[in-house]
């Protein structure tokens, strides 16, 4: 197994880069060096569309309109190639999480490696994906925070994320479900995306944009941005701009009430403080009672949980579009906190609730696998960690 960014090999003028994921500008330019005229190119562009985001086809040949000719030049300089997966795991619950390698981009030489995942209920089936590899922000209650910052992804590397997972739970045109796990049987597995996994999307947001036209194209992928939520930790100058120029469903990590606690969980407060950040939400484009902002807050025991804090909440969310998820806290090897007593966070959640905020307690899915809020890469990472210090002769604790 690579470490998490193991050197790899210089590539050669024999490889190939993948179509997969890329926006139609780009999916324009490939075929270009494919010797495509441009006065074909938005046709063309139009057919691979279909073909890669309808179809989920990872063969050229399995493009019937494409001229024979176009497929072998295509097969020449590029593929249908999505990441490798280099591991799966499925929870008791049905969710689903995926390692994926990512191949070497641009100047960065090295394979690098993020985590999906897949979260299926009754009604809906939502795919959690990450915007960068590492993160910056260090939120002391998250491991994925703990990790440095190595590269933001892609656009196409976010969009691949999707592909993957719609190709591992059979959410294609004609493809057979996935029947190893809880996946909805309706007409789309993945209906939902959300932008919470690792890494902070404010900071990579033209690789976010760029994905989620992609995502939300109704000639392909074809996902409502109603349908897709980013979350962010407060980068309050990016936040108008989310709204305008993508118009996604907005989610804030706000885990505090006041700026000294709010310090301490989420040091980026320190640049953006609450007050700055609740106005930035006030201000959101198109928030309305029917798009509405969902404020997270991860319930950590004698830490955030009083209920004064749940009255401070209400008064400070007073006038914005809102509901709150409570989120328990999921523990991973060395955190310090711990999770507040289940009556604790029925009782928060009731003042909410009382207060006309919708207060669901979002049920933790995936702790058997490392899957849940804060966790991702956690297992990962120790267990590449343990992989080194073998190979070194030392003894993992």
């Amino acid at each position: 197994m690579l470490a998490l960014s193991e050197p790899v090999a210089p590539v050669g003028a024999a490889f190939r880069s993948s179509l997969v994921g890329l926006t139609r500008a780009e999916l324009s330019d490939a075929l270009g060096q494919a010797g495509v005229p441009e006065r074909e190119r938005r046709m063309r562009v139009s057919q691979l569309w279909h073909w890669i985001y309808h179809r989920g086809v990872a063969d050229f040949a399995l493009m019937t309109n494409v001229s024979k000719g176009l497929r072998a030049a295509l097969e020449e300089v590029f593929t249908l190639e999505r990441p490798a997966v280099v591991s799966e795991q499925i929870s008791v619950d049905g969710t689903r999480k995926w390692l994926i390698r990512l191949p070497p981009s641009g100047k960065d030489r090295r394979a690098h490696e993020v985590e999906a995942v897949y979260i299926p209920e009754a009604d809906r089936g939502t795919l959690c994906v990450s915007s960068q590899v590492g993160c910056t922000l260090a939120c002391t209650f998250c491991h994925t925070g703990t990790q440095t910052l190595v590269r933001n992804l892609s656009s196409a590397e976010i969009v691949a994320q999707l592909i993957i997972a719609r190709d591992r739970i059979g959410d294609w045109p004609g493809m057979a479900r996935a029947t190893d796990g809880l996946v909805p049987d309706g007409e789309r597995a993945v209906t939902n995306i959300v932008f919470m996994g690792m890494g902070e999307p404010l900071y990579n947001f033209d690789g976010v944009k760029a994905a989620i036209e992609v995502m939300s194209d109704g000639e392909g992928l074809s996902l409502s941005r109603r349908r897709i939520t980013v979350s962010t930790s407060g980068v309050v100058p990016v936040i108008e701009q989310l709204g305008g120029e993508v118009g996604s469903m907005l989610a804030i990590s706000l885990h505090a009430t006041n700026d000294e606690l709010r310090n301490k969980l989420v040091p980026l407060n320190k640049k953006y403080p609450i007050a700055q950040l609740l106005e930035a939400c006030r201000n959101y484009p198109g928030a309305s009672n029917a798009r509405r902002i969902t404020f997270e807050y991860v319930m950590l025991k004698g830490i955030n949980d009083s209920n004064a804090e749940a009255r401070e909440l209400v008064r400070l969310l007073k006038g914005i579009p809102a509901k709150i998820n409570l989120i328990p806290f999921n523990p991973w090897p060395g955190t310090g906190y711990e999770c507040s007593d289940w009556d604790r966070i029925e009782e928060f959640s009731e003042i909410v609730f009382r207060a006309g905020y919708a207060s669901p307690v979002r049920t933790p899915r995936g702790r058997d696998i490392l899957a849940a809020c804060g966790q991702l890469k956690s297992a990962t990472e120790r267990l590449r960690a343990n992989e080194r210090m073998a190979a070194a002769g030392i003894a993992a604790e």
